[in-house]
């Protein structure tokens, strides 16, 4: 595969949807304009994220983001100002009740939907409102095999190796990551989210040796802080590009057919697994 110049954006995203498409397709013209073909965008991209992590109530319909058909206007839309780019995003998907709601991905080219996710891992104050999707499935684009997480699955190192197991060779993470609600730093550089963050990013990019886009929400939505920290990480766990905690585009260069080659030229986690000494 020939060299592919891959994007992660961290940026603000509102319950406006129409704001959010918006600065969806300016973040777009931002990637086009670099020469990117693959651009990652944040968690809660059309419609934004929940307010409240601490004490959402359910029965309040204003805590969640509006439920998105994943093949309606909205996502179509974006589609549309995709073109021949490969865009991954998130949003909130309407369940099939009334009332049940999933935290959802998807990505897309202008020919259409190339794949989708449905987040599995909940955290607490989170788990009462969405339902969790049942696997994780890596598809083909025209940049090559990927995979896409939400946010909290990144935290479980089972998610990541399970897209690698099905081929993925670029994993795109899309997150809206907060700082810490128990134990906030004065400085989110000091923050112990904004380390775990970058932790996960960097420990499940150079475990499965693959290439891993991060994008993350910025800015604030309720009583959540966003930590930003959009990157590209390589497939030795190396920061290749990143933002830090405003709004922006992480930016890098890669082969990914050499880099993941390279790798694993000596060590190659994946076949080196001894999965008949795990417990399931």
């Amino acid at each position: 595969m020939t060299p592919v110049r891959v994007a992660a954006a961290a940026a603000n995203f509102t319950r406006d949807l129409a704001f959010d498409l918006d600065r969806i397709g300016v973040i777009v013209a931002h990637a086009r304009e670099a020469g990117a073909a693959v651009l990652a965008l944040p968690d809660g991209a059309l419609g934004g994220y929940i307010h409240d992590l601490r004490h959402p109530d359910p029965s309040d319909r204003t805590v969640l983001p509006p439920a998105l058909d994943p093949d309606g206007p909205e996502v179509r839309a974006v589609a549309a100002l995709a073109g021949d780019l490969v865009v991954c995003l998130g949003f909130c998907e309407a369940g099939p009740g009334e009332s049940e709601r999933y935290n959802s991905a998807v990505c897309l080219t202008g020919d259409g939907v190339l794949g989708r996710h449905r987040k599995v891992h909940h955290p607490a104050g989170v788990a009462g409102l969405f339902r969790s999707g049942d696997g994780f499935t890596a598809f083909d684009t025209p940049a090559g095999r990927m995979g896409m997480l939400i946010d909290h699955d990144k935290t479980f190192p089972e998610s990541a190796r399970s897209l690698a197991l099905d081929g993925a060779e670029t994993i795109a993470c899309l997150s809206a990551w907060p700082t810490s609600l128990t134990n906030r730093a004065p400085r989110m550089a000091q923050d112990r989210q904004a380390r775990l963050f970058d932790l996960y990013d960097q420990s499940r990019a150079a475990e499965n040796q693959v290439l891993w886009l991060s994008a993350n929400q910025s800015g604030r939505n309720g009583s959540l802080h966003f930590l930003g920290r959009a990157k590209i990480v390589g497939p030795g766990g190396e920061i290749l590009a990143r933002t830090w905690s405003k709004g922006g585009l992480a930016v890098a260069d890669v082969d990914p057919d050499a880099a993941i080659g390279a790798a694993r030229a000596v060590l190659h986690h994946l076949e080196e697994r001894r999965p008949d000494l795990y417990r399931s």
